[in-house]
């Protein structure tokens, strides 16, 4: 979605145990043990015997040069081969990995990491090469850092450390004044030019993976265009690798946590048909994971045979919402300036939030289960946490996390206060809603009916009238909601980085999504609704030390936000939807995006496939665990 800084994006923060200077020495956590030889690893016949893991995928590699792509298929495959300075587990709660620990400076600004000894680089055959050390982050930063290689995840870098930007543009050439050192063979400091309040979660994007820099300037510009032309330290080697045809990666017996590698072999293989196939390949026991379409879901669903082979996927960090427009800028037809009275009276906005059936409208989408998607929040449940508690659970968002937000009875009550005030501030009824849906996705226009018919049974069509806007996908957004083209509309927002300032960005001053500022409504002490909530944020964003008070500082704009009816959130993103799978997700490390939850560290093969029952039953306990963990990280 955005700028490469986006794909900071591929970060996590669970700012506990590990976080700036609250806990400047954290010790090495206790691992949980592997299997011994001979152990039986089944448990009994949960797990299979073999854990080879089959899959067909139809989307190749373009490069294992880890240092220049951020592409998701690239960045899964490096996840699973080299080791990054810290890891986060199956809560995701931060631990070391490469460093056994760090502490951070007072100002925030200077990151001292101490890596564990005999960490080894091998290459594709498991050969001994040579010890990773604190240089081999400085030489990656160096080369990340110099133009001519053309990284993709240099921004990344030179957004936080201190004169690398001076250096990628060659306003300075010497690359020791970068705020990139290795003091020694185990002690390397980064030292930033302001305070980054979620730089340890940064650590795990492909722009912090260390490399071998004589193996680096041995291979040139062959680096990275073979399994054999680059070097391993991570949990698997990739042993053979033929594009569209097929990658193998086995178990690197060299690896420094091996004992928590429990799939000894995961076997790709290329079909561009992989997608449609998917679901019959499991049924013939070809592959151990597919992903189900929705075409195909009923007929999963209703055979006896198939139903108990099928789940939900984990729940994604794209969250789903409905803006109201401050600055209409649609055809005279829909009466724009009509609109902009009625889109500045509160009571008119919280009437179309609690009329608003949720449930039903994510039931287009997924009748079998929609709770499991609506969202009561703008940013995610289990996004990032402060002191042990998830942050929808923390200031004023608290108490919006379990609220039904539909109700019948105060929509109509909300309508008559509405009627009254828009009346005498000259507003005539029905108000036009003009509601835009992409053509291109069958349940959003399904959605849009059913949001239509809804507003317009409870509310009366008497007080709105909804026009829907179908519109082709391409150039959808530019038509739409960057235009102004709408009153209300469905929308979302994906992380930018692992801080809850990201999810304030639809909202801020000069954006394209709802044009907040231009809101001419003001609260009962005559201050404008909007200047409000951006003093709130400003006050969040300035709070670079306190975490605990930053967190609650946003927590409470985000509740004012949708409390004051500027946004209604609707639901999160469905991962892959439904799946059949022998992979229980709650296994393997966890991060709400990044390369935590791209890694096979940790996982299993289960001997059957994951039930509706077992997957439910394993997230509740995922959770309950995961609060915990969070809350004993937190000391």
């Amino acid at each position: 979605m955005k700028r490469l800084l986006s794909l900071i994006l591929v970060l996590t923060l669970v700012l506990t145990a590990c976080s700036g200077g609250t806990n400047p020495d954290p010790a090495q956590p206790e691992q949980p043990e592997g299997p011994s030889q001979g152990e039986d690893i089944t448990e009994g016949g949960k797990y299979a015997a073999e854990q080879v893991y089959k899959y067909t995928y139809a989307e190749e590699i373009t490069t294992l040069n880890y240092l220049i792509n951020t592409t998701w298929i690239d960045m899964s495959v490096a996840a699973n081969l080299v080791d990054t300075l810290v890891q986060y587990d199956k809560y995701g709660v931060l631990q070391p990995a490469l460093a056994e620990k760090w502490e951070v400076s007072e100002d925030g600004l200077e990151w001292t990491f101490h890596l564990k000894k005999g960490i080894k680089w091998v290459d594709f055959e498991g050969n001994e090469v040579a010890e990773t050390t604190a240089n081999d982050f400085v030489a990656s930063a160096k080369y990340i850092l110099t133009k001519v290689n053309e990284s993709e995840s240099a921004n990344v870098v030179y957004s936080v450390i201190k004169n690398a930007e001076e250096y990628f543009n060659e306003e300075i050439t010497d690359f020791t004044q970068v705020g990139v050192k290795a003091t020694d063979d185990y002690t390397l400091v980064y030292t930033l030019k302001e305070p980054v309040p979620y730089f340890e979660s940064m650590l795990t994007y492909v722009s912090f993976f260390p490399v071998y820099e004589p193996f680096l300037e041995e291979m040139g510009d062959v680096f990275g265009t073979a399994n054999s032309a680059i070097l391993y330290n991570g949990p698997y080697l990739l042993t053979e690798f033929e594009p569209q045809i097929k990658r193998l990666s086995t178990k690197n017996e060299a690896y420094w946590d091996k004992d928590n590698v429990f799939v000894k072999v995961l076997d790709y293989k290329y079909n561009k048909e992989a997608s449609s196939l998917g679901g019959e390949l499991f049924r013939r026991g070809e592959v151990s994971h597919a992903v189900i379409p929705t075409t195909n879901l009923d007929e999963w669903m209703t055979n006896p045979e198939l139903k108990d082979k099928i789940s939900p996927d984990r729940l994604g960090t794209y969250t789903y919402f409905y803006v109201f427009n401050f600055k209409p800028q649609f055809d005279a037809e829909y009466e724009p300036e009509n609109w902009k009275i009625a889109v500045n009276n509160v009571n008119f906005r919280k009437s179309i939030v609690a009329a608003l059936n949720r449930r039903a409208a994510v039931a287009t989408e997924d009748p079998y289960n929609p709770d499991y998607r609506v969202l009561n929040t703008i940013t995610p449940p289990n996004f990032t946490s402060q002191d042990g508690l998830d942050y929808t659970d923390i200031g004023e968002l608290s108490a919006l996390k379990g609220k039904d937000f539909y109700n019948e009875a105060e929509a109509k009550s909300l309508k008559e206060k509405a009627v009254e005030e828009l009346t005498a501030a000259g507003a005539k009824f029905p108000v036009k809603i003009l509601m835009p849906y992409n053509t291109n996705s069958s349940y959003w226009a399904q959605e849009a009916q059913v949001v239509k018919q809804g507003l317009e049974t409870i509310l009366g069509s008497d007080y709105v009238q909804v026009t829907l806007l179908p519109h082709a996908p391409t150039g959808f957004l530019d038509g739409t909601r960057r235009a102004g083209n709408y009153s209300f509309m469905q929308v979302n927002w994906g992380p930018d980085y692992a801080d809850p300032q990201t999810y304030t960005d639809p909202f801020r001053r000069d954006g394209n999504y709802n044009f907040p500022e231009y809101t001419t409504e003001v609260d009962a002490d005559g201050k404008n609704i909007y200047e409000v909530y951006e003093s709130m944020i400003q006050e969040a964003k300035a709070e670079l030390i306190d975490l605990t008070k930053r967190y609650e500082l946003f927590a409470n704009a985000e509740a004012y936000l949708i409390n004051n009816a500027f946004v209604m959130p609707l639901k999160v993103s469905a991962g892959d939807g439904y799946v059949a799978s022998v992979i229980l997700p709650f296994e393997r490390p966890y991060a709400p995006f990044g390369i935590a939850t791209m890694t096979w560290k940790g996982a299993r093969l289960l001997a059957d496939p994951i039930s509706m029952e077992e997957f439910e039953n394993a997230q509740e306990e995922w959770q309950t665990e995961r609060e915990n963990a969070l809350k004993e990280a937190a000391k």
